[in-house]
């Protein structure tokens, strides 16, 4: 009986959290986020600058609310690239997660919704490009003091009279173009539908359903194979491992070209990667491309041996960038130009605030950009033909200075081939080129398997969280090794 009483009291406990952070998150109370005119931001690769010329206002301009000289920069550039991430948050009201009652996430599901946005990008830069922007980015409203019941009447008014817009544009009469300006026309909106159709695909997997491919039922699922319940706090490098499993056990044949590697104890091994890249798809790649463009990174054709023999991978670099805060010796390798968020093939850094996650994509001066997922929505089916997108992309980006990051957090990258990796470890190594000052990089490549180091197998959760604990039996002397600062 005194069991049956713990358990009900449990149960109420887990209810009324649940209530609780429903309604603590369900309000968007944002303040707006300046950015200076006369430094460029860097969005995941991509430089933008704000300044205008012949400007002579002051140096910081409020994002949401810029005046029109300000528009004169490529602020509507920055704005659409951002909006055009993939946004995933705290939801609510949807099917149970597996072995709790929890049909919300809000209050402890951040650091899986930050994975989730991390992984949403390198499936963007797979099978979209890094220079996909959605059409409708710049339509978004931004997230004030509206409920969400405000915010969704607005989105359903807004699509309904898109939709009243556009049909009589599409059989316009009236049309003086040339054959072959129709021609070029009609090859682009083919591929622009075609990037839609990926697009809502995309947003379709990580829905919040069991049969969402990357959603967080998927998530829960295979962390309670880590000991994590649902309710429970992730850290970003249990994450990364949970990531993993998601997109090596896809069942999508669209997947099928596209697998996942997390590096051990801070080290990338080289020869596991490459196998990674050249592991058979299986029979699958002809699925995965038999109606998809060539959308290789960087705009680059790629040879269709390329897109057959071998299949890109994400690699997840879990790190601890100090002890119980972040060493400002790694922030120059976060923020620089040419370093870790400045490249195209960066997917990001999954990290935040002790206890409280966040996703971060690019940085001016001193400050990180993150995307927030502590916001709570509705539950979306995405099962149906048609579901509403605008939930799922952020108008309204946030800005961080680098002393409050998390020293814990895991940084993402995207290899198409392996000549992609191969060019990438020759940047990565000089970007991660210990200074005067810092004596340790954040991580290093070495060449061989993990097993040939004599890696300790089957780490206990704790062990994950902590990447940078290497295995007592091995000596410090081996190639590649270091202590973090």
């Amino acid at each position: 009986m005194e069991n049956k009483g713990s358990d009900e009291v449990e149960k109420l406990k887990t209810k009324f959290l649940s209530v609780w952070h429903n309604v603590k998150y369900s309000w968007a109370l944002t303040t707006k986020t300046s950015f200076s005119r006369n430094s460029p931001v860097l969005l995941l690769g991509k430089c933008y600058h704000f300044k205008a010329e012949d400007d002579s206002s002051p140096t910081e301009a409020c994002y949401e609310a810029p005046d029109d000289d300000f528009i004169m920069g490529n602020v509507e550039a920055f704005r659409k690239d951002f909006a055009s991430r993939l946004w995933l948050t705290y939801r609510e009201e949807f099917p149970p997660l597996p072995g709790s009652s929890l049909t919300s996430d809000c209050g402890w599901g951040c650091m899986l919704r930050a994975g989730q946005m991390m992984l949403a990008q390198a499936l963007i830069l797979h099978f979209m490009g890094r220079d996909w922007t959605w059409s409708e980015a710049l339509t978004l409203q931004p997230l004030d003091t509206e409920t969400r019941t405000t915010t969704a009447a607005k989105r359903l008014v807004a699509s309904l009279e898109a939709s009243l817009q556009v049909s009589p544009r599409q059989s316009d009469p009236q049309s003086s173009t040339t054959p072959q300006t129709r021609a070029a026309g009609s090859a682009q909106e083919a591929d622009a539908h075609l990037k839609e159709m990926y697009h809502r695909t995309l947003v379709s997997w990580f829905g919040d359903t069991s049969s969402a491919q990357l959603g967080l039922h998927r998530l829960v699922h295979l962390g309670l194979t880590m000991g994590k319940q649902a309710g429970d706090w992730y850290g970003p490098a249990v994450v990364a491992h949970i990531l993993k499993k998601a997109v090596e056990e896809a069942m999508d044949p669209a997947l099928a070209g596209i697998t996942a590697y997390v590096s051990q104890d801070c080290t990338v091994y080289s020869a596991d990667v490459l196998d990674s890249h050249r592991a058979s798809t299986a029979g699958h790649v002809s699925t995965e491309r038999s109606d998809a463009p060539p959308l290789t990174q960087n705009n680059q054709q790629a040879s269709a041996s390329t897109l057959q023999d071998s299949r890109a991978v994400i690699i997840l670099v879990p790190v601890r960038l100090g002890g119980e805060k972040t060493n400002p010796e790694y922030f120059e390798f976060a923020k620089v130009r040419n370093s870790i968020l400045s490249l195209e093939y960066c997917i990001g850094i999954i990290g935040g605030k002790p206890k409280q996650a966040c996703y971060f994509v690019g940085f001016q001066d001193d400050s990180l950009i993150y995307m927030d997922p502590h916001y709570c929505q509705s539950f979306v089916d995405v099962s149906t033909d048609d579901f509403p997108l605008q939930s799922y992309h952020c108008p309204s980006p946030k800005k961080m200075p680098f002393s409050k990051m998390d020293p814990s957090c895991t940084i993402g990258f995207y290899s198409r081939s392996v000549q992609d990796y191969e060019r990438i470890t020759q940047e990565l190594s000089k970007v991660l080129q210990p200074t005067a000052k810092d004596k340790y990089p954040a991580f290093t490549f070495v060449e061989g398997h993990g097993r040939d180091y004599e890696l300790s197998a089957g780490l206990t959760p704790e062990k994950r969280e902590w990447p940078f604990i290497r295995d007592p039996k091995r000596t410090l002397s081996m190639a590649g090794d270091f202590v973090l600062l």
